[in-house]
């Protein structure tokens, strides 16, 4: 057997025990964030370090029974308790997000990969689903914007396209005859929103990665927007130059229109939309509050649609 010789340190030189130990919890803070990174997918109960965000709300956050229990991902099935009685059977480790089209850098990446180059942050946004209810919910991701910096979009590219995966194996609702959607769910936004500061791309909620039912491992969120704009489970981001087909304007173009704006002065043809119920305040008889134009955050994203006539494009 070879032997190797050490070369010998002056005790000068050797760090006391406590310094060392001090130093590995320092850097194992500073770290914390990659490493919990090969986590996401598999390790549910890996905590997410982050920063907090200054584009946060101040109201107070929804309980996290509410927010993983009552969802909407028709994947699973089309009750609010499906997704998270049947998510379970979802894989999500390995995972691979593809970025193509009208970009300069195209690529395909493992989750880990895609996820490294940015850091994540504390985005507690108010929710709101286009059937009249409401959360406000801690999300854990970072800003779409730096994927699609990263990717250098082409001169053409208008719209991004995003697609999720389709495995009706482990997806009980992509089988059947009765089917609600045609797969894989299919959403888009125009480059400029896609870029906007507070849409995100989520890995996680609460700090902790984020649950089958409400996206994993990879989700958008749009917060001025209903809820059915932000795509669960990615696999796919596109850009295009044309706006792409969205899967509830697929399925019905008269109730769901591409830019699906929270508008209180637009209503869903079967209900209105001028007032919502917060879930956990009270259940089904709760007051309800009136809707805030653009979820609230008119002030941030009014802007990207000066000129538009919001009622025509809804």
């Amino acid at each position: 057997m070879m032997s190797i010789r050490l070369p010998k340190v002056p005790a000068s030189e050797i760090t006391p025990r406590d310094l060392y130990l001090n130093r590995r919890q320092i850097i194992g803070g500073m770290v914390a964030g990659a490493a919990t990174l090969s986590g996401i997918g598999g390790a549910a109960a890996a905590q997410l370090a982050t920063q907090k965000s200054p584009f946060s709300t101040s109201e107070p956050m929804s309980k996290k029974k509410d927010v993983t229990g009552y969802n909407n991902f028709y994947e699973f099935g089309t009750d609010k308790s499906d997704p998270a009685a049947n998510a379970g059977s979802l894989t999500t480790q390995p995972w691979t997000v593809k970025v193509d089209g009208l970009v300069d850098r195209p690529g395909s990446y493992q989750l880990e990969d895609f996820i490294k180059p940015f850091a994540l942050e504390e985005r507690i946004y108010r929710m709101r689903c286009v059937e009249g209810w409401s959360m406000v919910i801690p999300w854990n991701g970072f800003q779409l914007s730096e994927v699609l910096k990263q990717a250098q979009p082409q001169s053409g590219a208008k719209f991004v396209a995003f697609e999720t995966l389709v495995r009706p194996e482990e997806m009980p609702g992509q089988k059947g005859f009765l089917q609600a959607l045609d797969w894989p769910y299919r959403e888009g936004l125009r480059l400029d929103e896609a870029m906007h500061p507070l849409t995100i791309l989520a890995v996680g909620i609460y700090g902790e990665t984020l649950p089958n039912q409400n996206g994993a491992p990879l989700r958008l969120v749009v917060p001025w927007k209903y809820g059915f704009k932000g795509i669960k489970s990615i696999v796919r981001i596109s850009l295009v130059d044309k706006q792409p087909a969205t899967s509830w304007q697929m399925q019905n173009a008269g109730e769901y229109g591409f830019y699906s704006n929270v508008n209180p002065a637009v209503d869903h043809p079967r209900w209105s939309q001028a007032t919502e119920r917060r879930i956990g305040e009270g259940g089904v008889f709760a007051k309800r509050r009136d809707t805030l134009p653009f979820n609230g955050y008119g002030e941030q994203v009014a802007g990207l649609y000066s000129g538009m006539d919001l009622k025509a494009n809804f």
